[in-house]
């Protein structure tokens, strides 16, 4: 189980059973921007109020520079290994096999339970919107249980709906995916423009009402504790790795599609947390007894019920932005940013369950999950069948759960993989430097140790139950392994080259790939 498939094995693999290169750098950028922009930013922007209050711009930059130090390792590594998988293909090429499937069985609480968070995030954007035009949907199916509903039908059909579009075909699905990025800027922009000139600095004060730390009991409050769940608001960069092997010439456009869409993202971010609480306020709403209220318990739900839709805190919305602009006098235009999210939302599900299904593919073809799994469609030339079953899957958590707490689940695996692929970098380093590497993380021994730190903390501070989910998850997931994986693995029967770890010799360099 410790056993490491080369990196020249992983190419090797690659080319028999390999995905049909379509994209380049543009389109790489845009795929990332269109997975990071999305939930993170258009709903949970409320969330983080709750937890942080106006610091929480503090959180956006917390998280950026954490997913920044990443992003710098995730270029390296990526430029290396231009293949489809990820985090999970890097740690099998470098730490072996049993923690490459604890990657890629983390994973899925990244992907997959981040496209149900965000089907979760564009069904309130959908329901608000039907609200202001006068219809209202019965309760029990526009929100799950936790909310005294029986299923959540609009984020169900809209995970079906994407599972189907990406079936038929990956270059379809990013032409369609460029145009959803446009109306989501285009929408980040109009609020900014709108919001920014009635600022008043009142607002801001007090700016850390939670301090940095909250109360330091687990319950994921304060600056430090909303850049925690903040954070789900860059996730999906990283997808843009596991496109690598659809890529024309992915040395070089794959570090492009990371740092460019982090970057552009990052500002946008900013702008609007600033727009949003110089608008309206973000203070946290407290209980009784002067106690912060955790973001989507029932006792904050029931505060929220006794405002009116117009005198309703930003901490209270499920369509954070579009309720901004109708407090402030845009009612319309709050419904064409509701119309936008409503829109372009999708195109997150779509990148999430992209990178699910590709990582899925890989796993597959590596032998740790059924063959079958693997199958291309003839016509469609894309893995048909375990992203038909990732949707329904993915469509089953949506109906059921809150956004807030998919997010903070999907978070804890995506800072595990993130920390993986930091001490892979640093690993890669040591063992074969004489490696070619098209893209080289500058001031690596700082840089990936910061990685490393910086998923770390927070880590630790998430909420106590989201804490808890990875280690039940990876329990699972060893099960899973040793019941199936450890058996049919293709390195573990000798279907595929093993690179011995002792040996002192490194591989020759891996060539461009044209």
């Amino acid at each position: 189980m410790w056993r490491v498939k080369s990196l020249d094995a992983i190419l090797a693999s690659a080319e028999k059973k390999s995905l049909t290169r379509t994209l380049g750098p543009v389109q790489l950028t845009l795929l990332g921007v269109g997975a990071i922009i999305g939930t993170g930013i258009f709903v949970l922007t409320s969330e983080a109020a709750q937890k942080a209050g106006p610091g929480m711009m503090w959180s956006f930059v917390i998280a950026a520079a954490v997913c920044a130090v990443a992003a710098l390792c995730y270029s390296e590594i990526a430029s290396m290994v231009p293949v489809s998988g990820s985090a999970y293909t890097y740690t099998y090429a470098v730490m072996g096999e049993l923690l490459a499937w604890m990657v890629g069985w983390a994973l899925i609480l990244e992907y997959a339970v981040a496209a149900s968070a965000v089907s979760v995030g564009w069904s309130g954007y959908f329901i608000g919107l039907l609200q202001s035009w006068g219809i209202s949907l019965p309760q029990a199916i526009a929100v799950g249980p936790y909310a005294g509903g029986v299923m959540n039908l609009p984020a169900l059909l809209i995970a079906l709906l994407i599972t189907g579009l990406l079936m038929i075909g990956t270059s379809e699905s990013a032409r369609v995916n460029a145009v959803l990025v446009a109306i989501k800027v285009t929408a980040l922009t109009v609020f900014i423009v709108l919001t920014v000139p009635v600022l008043k600095g009142a607002n801001f004060t007090p700016f850390t009402p939670n301090g940095w730390f909250g109360d330091g009991h687990g319950a994921g409050l304060g600056v430090v504790g909303a850049a925690a769940s903040i954070f789900f608001a860059y996730v999906g960069f990283d997808a843009v790795s596991t496109a690598a092997e659809e890529t024309k010439n992915p040395q070089r456009n794959v570090p492009i599609g990371l740092i460019a869409s982090l970057g552009i993202c990052t500002i946008f971010y900013l702008l609007v947390a600033a727009g949003a609480i110089g608008a309206i306020g973000a203070q946290p709403l407290l209980g009784p007894n002067g106690e912060v209220l955790h973001a989507g318990s029932s006792a904050l739900a029931a505060q929220c019920a006794t405002f009116s839709s117009m005198q309703e805190p930003l901490v209270c919305s499920r369509e954070a932005l579009a309720h901004v602009l109708r407090v402030v006098g845009h009612e319309r235009i709050g419904d064409l940013i509701g119309i936008a999210a409503f829109l372009a939302l999708p195109s997150v599900i779509l990148i999430m369950l992209f990178g699910q299904t590709r990582i899925f593919f890989v796993m597959a073809r590596d032998g740790l999950l059924p063959g079958f799994l693997a199958t291309i469609h003839p016509k469609w030339k894309t893995p048909h069948i375990v992203t038909m079953i990732t949707g329904a899957a993915v469509a089953v958590f949506a109906a059921f759960l809150p956004v807030g707490q998919l997010a903070d689940i999907s978070n804890s695996g995506t800072l595990f993989a993130f920390f993986m692929v930091a001490i892979a970098v640093m690993i890669l380093r040591v063992t074969q430097p004489n490696r070619h590497r098209p893209f080289k993380t500058p001031l690596v021994w700082i840089i990936a140790p910061l990685a490393v730190l910086g998923t770390l903390g927070l880590f630790f501070n998430l909420p106590t139950e989201s804490k808890l989910v990875l280690p039940i998850w990876g329990a699972v997931g060893l099960v899973v392994y040793f019941a199936y994986g450890y058996r049919k693995s293709h390195v573990g029967r000798g279907l595929v080259e093993v690179h011995e770890t002792d040996s002192d010799a490194p591989p020759p360099p891996v060539p461009p790939i044209k």
